[in-house]
């Protein structure tokens, strides 16, 4: 592992130094990012005392450890560490890793009082990473996953006041704030709410009122149409008070919740940007899942949007995931040697390396002209129209505008009993729908620092600055984009196209 590859150099690493013999507690690890976290701390800390993850069972398995060895450690994420050393991976998990069957949203994450007392007295630091990143969640589970759940980490904080935690956030609890938006409390940029001396906001009252909201609409709706309302209802009290979407604003009061259950205690907030597939580690392109940008990278791969709401030369601020996991791995250390002092860090691209939708959209483009057959998952063959980013109104315009013929001679076929769908009314559709989603995030009127977030990495001295790289510095967007993100993408986030079946194939379906 690293400590064998690095030799005599790695016992400067004050990271390493921190860790060693500490236990860790992560949630999480079923997620993306959670898992790159994971990955890294059984890869590059090889004298850690142990890591702890708490896990919710499931049907198929009820208990923690079999839901983590079918479900987490088959995952392509822990390739590496099986192929350099797959002796030391396996002592690894069957000494050192501790499953812990339990429920984020629960009290006391579903656990006895006697269990959750040795759950807080065997771990010295915690990395939340679990969350709902659904932009349109329901109001009320976004706020229990989000927001109130972190109650369980403020009680594990006070059966042991050393403990670390570190919160796993978003940069985009800025809301819709512009300018330059530095590592500190984002101010809500709606509606007031009352600020405490000690700097965070107080929420309680608020978490209140959004309750007395959900049990109106509960009341008054059931079934599909509920869930559509409780949508809505996230929706509107986030714009309300000055977010996009109920994602955004149910993590900024988390951050507050956290703020005041924690104060004086050693809190450290680690705020990524959009966390796209890895720059290096473990593998290059390595990711799970369609991201952010990546729906609209496969909307228009798939041809089914040729125009987007969004601003050319807006920052759209994008960075890699084992970025993200070495700033948070890098937030436990400190932490861990200066306790007792709140921190916030933001892991971002915009404000160091800068690439706008501009340039991504054209680098997109580019690949998909000079190179789309390498992708045979994610290009089904070379779009042939462009992909144009134009601003709000005008994309409503023309979209609602197109809208209204297509939609009547749909109809129109339809009453002549031609039930076939408008490709292009369906693709229209696809793209009001990413645009109502994603249209935010297009267009920034904002760009993100991290100059704390580099300030500590350089504290933290060079044998960890190359061991667990924070800085977007060292991205090349052209290389990154065309050639580690969009083969990322194709390998690991994407399923081979069905083949169609032939005639007689259907046929024989149909004559059985």
């Amino acid at each position: 592992m690293i400590k064998q590859q690095r030799g005599a150099g790695v016992s400067s690493s004050k990271v390493l130094e921190q860790l060693r013999g500490k236990h860790v507690l992560v949630t999480g690890t079923t997620g993306f990012l959670g898992k790159v976290v994971l990955e890294k701390l059984i890869r590059a800390v090889p004298d850690i005392g142990g890591v702890h993850l708490l896990i919710r069972g499931n049907k198929r398995h009820p208990d923690a450890r079999s839901r983590f060895f079918d479900e987490i450690a088959t995952s392509s994420v822990f390739d590496r560490l099986r192929q350099e050393n797959s002796e030391a991976f396996e002592a690894f998990l069957e000494e050192r890793l501790h499953c812990v069957t339990g429920e984020v949203t629960q009290p006391g994450y579903g656990l006895q009082p006697e269990a959750l007392r040795k759950l807080a007295g065997s771990v010295d630091a915690v990395i939340n990473s679990a969350a709902s990143v659904n932009f349109r969640e329901e109001l009320d589970k976004a706020l229990s996953i989000n927001t109130q759940c972190l109650e369980n980490i403020a009680r594990l904080a006070r059966e042991n006041p050393a403990l670390v935690v570190v919160q796993v956030s978003t940069c985009y609890v800025n809301g819709i704030n512009a300018g330059q938006i530095t590592e500190s409390v984002m101010k809500p940029a709606g509606e007031e709410i009352p600020r405490s001396p000690a700097g965070y906001y107080e929420i309680e009252e608020l978490i209140r009122l959004l309750h007395d909201s959900i049990a109106d609409v509960r009341s008054r709706y059931t079934g599909k149409m509920l869930e559509r309302k409780l949508v809505d209802l996230g929706i509107r009290e986030a714009n309300r008070y000055g977010w996009s979407d109920t994602y955004t604003f149910t993590k900024w009061l988390g951050e507050q919740l956290l703020m005041k259950a924690l104060e004086g205690r050693a809190l450290t907030i680690v705020r990524p940007s959009i966390i796209e597939s890895a720059l290096e580690e473990p593998t290059p392109g390595w990711i799970e899942g369609v991201k952010v940008a990546d729906a609209i990278i496969l909307a228009y791969a798939r041809e089914k949007v040729t125009v987007f709401p969004g601003k050319r030369s807006g920052i759209i601020d994008v960075i890699p995931v084992d970025l993200v996991a070495n700033s948070i791995i890098l937030a436990v250390a400190e932490a861990l040697g200066e306790p007792g002092q709140p921190r916030i860090y933001q892991c971002c691209s915009g404000s160091s390396n800068p690439v706008s939708l501009g340039e991504f959209i054209d680098h997109l483009m580019a690949e998909a002209k000079t190179n789309y057959a390498a992708y045979e998952r994610l290009f089904y063959r070379r779009p042939v129209k462009p992909f144009i980013a134009v601003n709000r109104a005008l994309f409503d315009v023309m979209v609602g505008g197109a809208r209204i013929p297509l939609s009547l001679a749909h109809r129109t076929m339809r009453l002549l009993g031609q039930d076939r769908d408008l490709r292009v009314l369906r693709n229209l559709d696809t793209t009001r729908s990413l645009a109502t989603i994603f249209g935010f995030y297009t267009a920034p009127d904002y760009i993100f620092r991290n100059d704390d977030l580099l300030a500590m990495a350089s504290r933290m001295g060079t044998v960890d600055k190359a061991l667990f790289p924070v800085d977007a510095r060292q991205i090349e967007w052209s290389v990154y984009l065309r050639k580690i993100h969009l083969a990322g993408l194709n390998r690991y986030a994407l399923r081979a196209k069905s083949k169609p079946r032939s005639r007689s194939s259907r046929a024989r379906k149909q004559a059985a």
